[in-house]
């Protein structure tokens, strides 16, 4: 009987003690419970995002350090956030951005250029700028997708942007080496993001999920959340790529 409560008395060390997570994006969804997350496992936490009023209710609810509220598609807003952090970072997460829907010869070549810019230059500056107020074995965690993979109209520029994150995501990892690069692919996350893409009709794609996905729920952002983590922890893991959608890609819907 006493082996037994000697063991249930076990406490487990915070992963993440001591350890600075930024989480680029960190005012709602898969960023803000991310921050959540690292901070119940003892992180401290810079968070940013573009809306500063939401940026700071969300910083007070996970009780974060710092945050710097700046629109991540600008280049320059990035370099000179990270010219202004302090000290060493240990983990960087870039949540921020959105997919861009449409068929291409409906697009004005300025809109094409932004989509690309949003997510490919938007990384790149991250990981040009992040990689040197990094640690050793810290990891810098880039958010991709897997719905896009399938050809689809109106996907062109979405499909573009998911299938180049991993080649982009294995060579940082070389370039940035000690510090470990890899990718999130989600599929659906259900997230003020999806409910604002898909308005009337995400009632019916959420029980469709249900219904259809091998795990028979929908993915939530802590489930995103609990794989970003990880991915953190276990420094073993770098330039790969981490699907999470519950299966959807098996039915390809």
């Amino acid at each position: 009987m006493s082996g037994a409560t000697g063991i249930s008395g076990l406490q487990r060390q915070p992963e993440l003690a001591g350890q600075t997570v930024v989480v680029i994006g960190g005012s709602a969804g898969i960023g803000l419970e991310t921050a959540r997350r690292a901070r119940m496992e003892g992180a401290k936490l810079i968070l940013t995002g573009r809306d500063q009023q939401r940026l700071q209710r969300s910083a007070q609810e996970v009780g974060a350090e710092s945050t710097a509220a700046f629109d991540a598609t600008n280049l320059n807003a990035i370099g000179e956030f990270f010219r202004n952090v302090p000290g060493t970072i240990d983990h960087v997460m870039v949540t921020a951005g959105q997919p861009h829907y449409g068929r291409i010869a409906d697009m004005k070549i300025d809109e094409a250029r932004r989509a690309l810019d949003d997510h490919i230059l938007m990384y790149v500056e991250v990981a040009r700028n992040a990689g040197s107020k990094m640690r050793p074995g810290g990891t810098l965690i880039l958010l991709g997708g897997t719905g896009a993979r399938r050809p689809r109209l109106g996907l062109a520029l979405a499909s573009t942007v998911t299938v180049a994150l991993p080649a982009l995501t294995a060579n940082l990892a070389l370039e940035l080496a000690p510090v470990r690069v890899n990718l999130i692919a989600p599929g659906f996350v259900d997230t003020s993001l999806s409910a604002a893409l898909l308005g009337d009709e995400l009632e019916n794609r959420r029980k469709q999920l249900r219904e259809t996905l091998p795990i028979r729920r929908v993915v939530q952002p802590e489930d995103v959340a609990a794989l970003a983590v990880h991915i953190m922890v276990n420094t073993a893991l770098n330039g790969a790529t981490f699907d999470i959608d519950g299966g959807q890609q098996l039915l390809g819907i």
